[in-house]
């Protein structure tokens, strides 16, 4: 494993790189980092795939903003991707790191292989009510940007959705706090996309016990070269 600094749009990301082969980007969710990927997730894919975990902005080892956009977060994992020469990389992205690696998609097609999102939304009314409810409190209370973020932003367009072009797997979990409504029109929404609902699983149970992860990934991103299709 190679721990480094990356330079890019104004920021100093901070990842980690294990393994040779087609790259693979792993991005993480709203106030975590990239340690939510187990390391047997690393494990699994460093075997085929050059494995590369970022912190974003603002969060984990990655430098502080006074402001979150989830648009210059997908600017900052195309510097990154440009900086490490990583491109066409497959990206894997959970929650708001989905939200990110669907605008990095739709803004760089050039820059992306293959698509995973998992519990990812394409705007604030794609959370549960009884969620959205619960946060708002504690925005108020913290005022923590990041839960601001969550709550405000993103707004993805369907003609944005319509724009990637890239294989893409569109997962959520049966009981995620993303409703299963806005999960399906997402997918259908992205031309080509493939579509897993995973009963039982909340919004992070399945990453955070990643077992019904890689099995749905199997013969997505787990391929040798990193670019067949689904």
């Amino acid at each position: 494993m190679t721990a480094m600094f990356v330079e890019t749009n104004g920021v100093k990301l901070y990842c980690e790189q294990t393994g040779r082969g087609p790259a693979l980007l792993l991005l993480h969710g709203n106030g975590e980092d990239h340690t939510i990927f187990d390391e047997s997730v690393v494990r699994f894919f460093s075997d085929r795939c050059r494995v590369v975990a970022v912190d974003s902005r603002d969060h984990g080892r990655s430098d502080r903003v006074d402001a979150l956009r989830y648009e210059d977060m997908a600017e900052d994992m195309a510097g990154l991707i440009a900086a490490l020469s990583l491109g066409p990389a497959a990206v894997l992205g959970f929650s708001d790191g989905g939200i990110v690696a669907l605008l990095l998609a739709a803004r760089h097609p050039e820059l992306v292989s293959k698509l995973a999102v998992a519990g990812a939304n394409t705007h604030p009314g794609g959370l549960r009510l009884w969620f959205r409810l619960v946060m708002w409190p504690r925005c108020w209370i913290s005022r923590d940007p990041k839960i601001r973020l969550m709550l405000t932003q993103p707004h993805i367009s369907k003609a944005a959705l319509g724009a990637i072009r890239v294989p893409t797997l569109v997962l959520a979990g049966g009981r995620d706090i993303v409703r299963t409504a806005h999960t399906r029109a997402l997918a259908a929404a992205i031309p080509g996309s493939a579509l897993r609902i995973l009963p039982g699983e909340t919004h992070d149970s399945y990453v955070r016990r990643p077992g019904a992860l890689l099995a749905a990934l199997t013969g997505f991103l787990d391929v040798p070269d990193g670019m067949n299709n689904a």
